[in-house]
């Protein structure tokens, strides 16, 4: 039986752990048929040590998305390895310390605008440095977490998401003449890297222990990178612009 991404060429960042929706992701585009290839910043051989785990080899380009150079450089070397793209994964988000944990009121404005270069108009660089490789019917899928709230700890990486959701949509009304969409998977929380990095952040995520309909495995980083490979597949033509939820329900429970 065929799977949903046979003979697609899919850019995924942020395999940072093994732990991750970006890791999940690329093995189940792997498992469904992709041909994948991975980008990392700033341990390109970190993430070359955790390709090793995935059902099949998949190359490793070292990418930094606020660098210029690296940006212009990307399309050559991926239209080396592949030829070309039919999906971007955009899984990259940070912030420094002092932009978390507690400290809204109290962050430089240097630290947002890092948090913003590096998580919401990195999604606009990353699409437009492989805009050149993806034809009709390509699709570009980012990862957020939920923007509508204002979460514990989280502070100012909730306003980088929220611009984040914001670029998605804007991507979506001005590619979408060439029939390429953009959507967000919004999933609930997982111990990944970057979520360790968030100080506080069993606070943040013990609200689903309470509210999630569906029981929340924050060790299962795989339903949310299910949910990216569909968005990738041909499966849903006709939706950009999108946010799906998957956090196990919590985003419709008021309390």
């Amino acid at each position: 039986m065929s799977g949903i991404l046979d003979g697609k060429r899919i850019l995924i960042t942020g395999v940072l752990m093994e732990s991750s929706i970006a890791f999940h992701t690329a093995k189940v585009a792997q498992e469904q048929g992709a041909e994948v290839i991975l980008t990392a910043f700033p341990r390109p051989t970190l993430t070359e040590r955790i390709a090793r785990k995935l059902p099949k080899p998949a190359k490793v380009i070292e990418l930094d998305v606020t660098n210029t150079e690296h940006l212009d450089r990307l399309e050559g070397l991926v239209r080396e390895e592949l030829g070309g793209l039919d999906g971007v994964v955009h899984s990259i988000g940070f912030a420094p310390q002092d932009a978390l944990g507690g400290n809204f009121l109290n962050t430089p404005f240097e630290s947002v605008a890092t948090a913003m270069h590096v998580s919401a108009f990195s999604l606009k660089s990353l699409t437009m440095a492989c805009r050149p490789l993806m034809g009709s019917g390509s699709s570009v899928v980012g990862l957020t977490f939920d923007a509508q709230f204002a979460w514990p700890q989280y502070d100012w990486m909730g306003p980088a998401k929220a611009a984040l959701e914001a670029t998605s949509r804007y991507l979506a009304r001005d590619l979408g003449p060439d029939n390429i969409r953009c959507n967000l998977i919004s999933a609930g929380p997982i111990g990944s890297m970057a979520a360790k990095s968030i100080p506080g952040f069993s606070e943040l995520a013990s609200v689903w222990d309470h509210r999630s309909p569906l029981k929340w495995d924050m060790s299962d980083p795989e339903p949310a990178g299910r949910g990216v490979v569909a968005l990738l597949s041909d499966w849903f033509p006709m939706t950009t612009g999108e946010i799906i939820h998957v956090d196990g329900g919590l985003h419709a429970i008021g309390a």
